[in-house]
Order: structure tokens, then sequence, then C-alpha cells
């Protein structure tokens, strides 16, 4: 069975699913994110703010910095760095996103990297402090073991201590009201969202294989996380 068929039942390669999730975040799309995304979808369906999303991101984020998926850029943009002057890379598979975030904190002087999550990361010698993956994972085909393939790609770039932290909208629950369970299935349907199996649970035992100081949080549909990267095994 293909990956994404143990979760979706379609027989469509995850290559494909990949791409299709990708391709949603156009121009027009990405010019509404936002004030839609951001702003109404997260406050609204999935109950979760974007500024506790933000508050979030601000705790976990340091001068020297890697984001995986960053959408508009609006979280880089807001939060608060330890320092004037970060470091910071963008990774997306979107090249259109990938522009939109980089030209939107472009007084940082970021670098831009056209990246797969689910292929080792063409990053060199770069290590990072922190790596920011909000809003990627419930993008991902598969189940939760296998999107975290994408924490296996970003363990060779981190220097001892770093945290990696995100959020991420979680599958069919309680946690989700009416409303909010129509969309998840709407958005799952089109191959924007691959995310109808993924519980809290599940994000935790994988972080936890992998690092320390493991956090996972419930806000509304959304799970609030972040870990500590130990240093060589």
């Amino acid at each position: 069975m293909e990956p994404n068929q143990a979760q979706t039942g379609s027989p469509e390669p995850i290559e494909a699913r990949i791409q299709t999730a990708a391709a949603f975040y156009r121009r027009p799309m990405l010019a509404a994110y936002d004030l839609f995304v951001l702003g109404m979808m997260s406050r609204l369906m999935w109950r979760c703010p974007r500024g506790r999303m933000l508050a979030h991101y601000s705790r976990q984020v340091s001068s020297s910095h890697l984001d995986i998926g960053p959408g508009t850029g609006w979280f880089i943009n807001k939060c608060r760095f330890p320092s004037k002057a970060p470091s910071i890379t963008l990774m997306d598979l979107n090249e259109v996103a990938l522009a939109t975030s980089a030209h939107r904190i472009r007084r940082y002087h970021p670098e831009a990297l056209v990246g797969d999550a689910f292929k080792p990361f063409a990053l060199g010698t770069a290590k990072f402090d922190s790596v920011g993956m909000n809003f990627l994972l419930h993008c991902l085909p598969g189940s939760m073991r296998q999107k975290s393939v994408v924490f296996d790609h970003v363990m060779p770039f981190l220097q001892p201590g770093a945290r990696v932290f995100g959020s991420t909208v979680l599958g069919d629950g309680p946690h989700h009201t009416g409303r909010s369970a129509k969309l998840l299935a709407k958005l799952n349907r089109s191959g924007v969202f691959n995310n109808l199996d993924d519980r809290l649970e599940d994000l935790d035992e994988q972080l936890r294989a992998r690092f320390t100081d493991v956090e996972t949080a419930r806000s509304g549909a959304v799970c609030l996380f972040a870990a500590r990267f130990p240093g060589p095994r």
C-alpha cells in the first residue's frame, strides 16, 4: 500500500499529493492568506487565534533560524527575535510562497531554498538553533510516522539544544466542532490537507523518539508543539 493510501484510501501517488498541497498556495491564495487562513479560519474554525501561535513562535525562535513552509512569512515578520540581525533560512516546495515570504522579511536578508520535506535537505554545512514548522504537518500526506521524516531530515542541521517547534491542525476528533469537521473533510478531499488521522498523541510519540523536553498542547483543533535537540547520539 502506498503511504498516502494508509491515511486516505486514495490511489494517487504520494508525490502527486505533495504537489497538490503545495500548488494550492498560488498568488491569489497567498494574497488572502493572512486575513482568511491565519485570521478568520484559525480563530473561528480551528479556534486557535494567530496571536497565540505567534506568542508560541516568539518563545521558541532563535537568531539562527530555519523555517520550513513559511507561508507568507507572517510569523517571521511579526515574531520577536533575540537579536536585531538574525540569520534566517526559508525552505518551501512552492517557489511562489518562498518568494513571497522572502520578500516580506527582506530586511533580514534571508536565504531561500526550494526543498521537499520528504527528501534530505540540501543545506550544506549549515547549523541552526531553531526550526519552525507552522501549519506544515497537516499538509503532508501519510501517517504521522511518515510525515515525521521531516524531523529526521532536519536533525543533521541542528545545534545541540536547538528548538524544533510549530503548529498543526489535528484530524478527526471531539476537538472539532460541526463546522470545523465539515471544513476539515472538504480540505482533505481537495488534497490541500492530508490530516484526517493526525492525532496529538502520535505527534508527541514521534517527537519523543527523537528529541527531549517535548511539549505538545492543544488549542481548539490545533496542536502547538516544541522540542529540544539533545545533540549527538
